[in-house]
């Protein structure tokens, strides 16, 4: 029995150690610099409005319906979609006929709510739900096509509908990873703002 808990001891020590080290010392240790060197993106990338109000997270999509706002992606994320509690994509693959279904449903209901026609294309992203169904952003050729709409139902011109786009729009890391997008929830915001 003594041998036994001889050759036990160190492994149970060194269990112990690493689970102090590993569990509390390092994620403390890294919790701690994140919020020091990062501390918005730290603490979720919330937007807060002047009177400390939060409005969101310019990481997670938010569903928007009106007319004066800009449409973000549709999202397969909970019953109703944008439950960040339920994140997810459809798990529809490209053979499905439900997914073509709904993709052709999306394709003439965004072309009715943006006065397009019948024949005009529409960018991929305005009719596929993103793989976390939160995607926060959209196109470039999104958000223009939106904004004939927008500026209508708000009385805004389109040169400054353009503006607002152009100042929301984030450009690729180092201009080649990933695409060009406009963050939905802040051009919203902003367009609030023109009040």
């Amino acid at each position: 029995m003594k041998n036994i808990l001889s050759e036990i001891r160190p492994a149970i020590v060194s269990t112990l150690v690493f689970a102090v080290v590993c569990c509390g010392f390092y994620p403390l240790a890294v919790t701690g610099i994140s919020k020091l060197a990062f501390a918005g993106k730290a603490n979720g990338s919330l937007i807060v409005d002047k009177n400390g109000t939060i409005i969101g997270s310019e990481l997670l999509g938010q569903n928007f319906t009106g007319e004066g706002y800009f449409h973000p992606r549709p999202s397969a994320a909970g019953a109703n979609g944008y439950d960040a509690a339920s994140s997810s994509g459809s798990n529809l693959g490209p053979t499905s006929q439900k997914l073509a279904d709904q993709i052709k449903e999306r394709i003439a209901a965004y072309r009715t709510s943006n006065g397009l026609a019948e024949t005009a294309a529409v960018p991929a992203d305005a009719v596929t739900a993103s793989a976390s169904g939160l995607d926060p952003h959209i196109s470039p050729a999104n958000a223009a096509l939106q904004s004939a709409r927008v500026g209508k139902a708000r009385g805004i011109t389109p040169e400054k509908i353009q503006e607002l786009i152009a100042a929301n729009t984030y450009k690729a890391t180092f201009g080649m990873l990933g695409e060009d997008g406009v963050n939905v929830l802040k051009l919203n915001i902003a367009l609030d703002a023109l009040k």
